[in-house]
């Protein structure tokens, strides 16, 4: 812990190898952890309260699984968006939207209030403006957001729904949109930015007091900004790439960390599991996609 704020200790959920480890999200329906070994091409789920964990193989790379109403998930793969069914409900695989565009796979994902998800893409040799960010209806109707981005990653709303928050990465800013009464966004605006030598900021929640939890990349440390731009806490890990954090558990208290070994000469032997800060403050339930 440095800077400003209480510590907080960190404690290891899951213990794993994780190549990017990424995206977590609370499925409240199952009362599970999902996240994703992006490069593996792996969707975990984790059961705090028995232990369990499941693995799922996608046959691509997957930047995000979010839970669907009815149970199941939707992927933000390689080459677009896929739905799988609840498990045993032999619902096949299927592609919601299929826009294969050679070097550019899909990465940070995320609900909106409405129910639409929002999915980011970018290329794999980061070069700047290759990436997308797209909202997507129930039925797959896209309609294009930002087209111009670099490394589409974290997403987040307001309590309230009246404000969207939004990582392109290599800007090193958590950017803050306007959303209307159809949920479209406008007003695009830094919140905060992250000053050299701290990392980059990757993904991100938004807890309920409106406050915005950003995982620093290349910065080992997972940060907290109140919703007028302020630095309010900082939670040092002991990993060099913290990735994304959701809060999950008994009344959404604990935000559970995910983080990657992926380009680390020596990484630190906790560098790809999923980490947890108990009481860390208390998370908004997330919507599932209505698709």
């Amino acid at each position: 812990m440095s800077g400003v704020g209480g510590a907080t200790a960190y404690e290891v959920a899951v213990r794993a190898q994780a190549v990017l480890g990424e995206g977590p999200t609370w499925d409240a329906r199952t009362g599970r952890l999902v996240w994703v070994d992006i490069l593996a091409s792996r969707v975990h789920t984790y059961d705090p309260a028995s232990g369990r964990r499941t693995v799922m193989v996608t046959e691509q790379h997957v930047g995000a699984a979010r839970p669907r109403a009815n149970g199941g998930l939707v992927v933000n793969l390689r080459d677009g968006v896929g739905l799988y069914g609840p498990p045993g409900s032999g619902e096949p695989f299927r592609w919601l939207h299929r826009e294969p565009v050679p070097g550019r796979r899909g990465n940070d994902a995320a609900v909106a209030p409405d129910g639409s998800l929002w999915t980011g893409t970018m290329r794999y040799d980061e070069a700047p403006g290759g990436g997308t960010l797209t909202r997507f209806a129930a039925d797959g109707t896209a309609a294009a957001v930002l087209d111009d981005v670099t490394v589409s990653n974290g997403l987040g709303w307001s309590p309230d729904g009246r404000r969207m928050y939004y990582i392109d990465t290599p800007t090193r800013r958590v950017d803050v949109f306007d959303v209307d009464a159809a949920g479209a966004v406008a007003n695009r605006r830094p919140l905060a930015e992250i000053e050299e030598g701290a990392g980059f900021p990757d993904g991100m929640t938004v807890d309920a007091d409106g406050c915005v939890w950003v995982a620093l990349w290349d910065g080992g440390a997972v940060r907290r900004y109140t919703p007028d731009g302020a630095l309010d806490r900082v939670v040092e890990l002991p990993v060099r790439r913290p990735t994304a954090c959701a809060f999950g558990g008994a009344g959404l208290a604990d935000l559970y960390v995910t983080t990657a070994r992926v380009g680390l000469d020596a990484p630190h032997p906790l560098s790809g599991s999923v980490l947890v800060l108990p009481g860390a403050g208390k998370g908004l339930p997330q919507p599932a996609f209505a698709g």
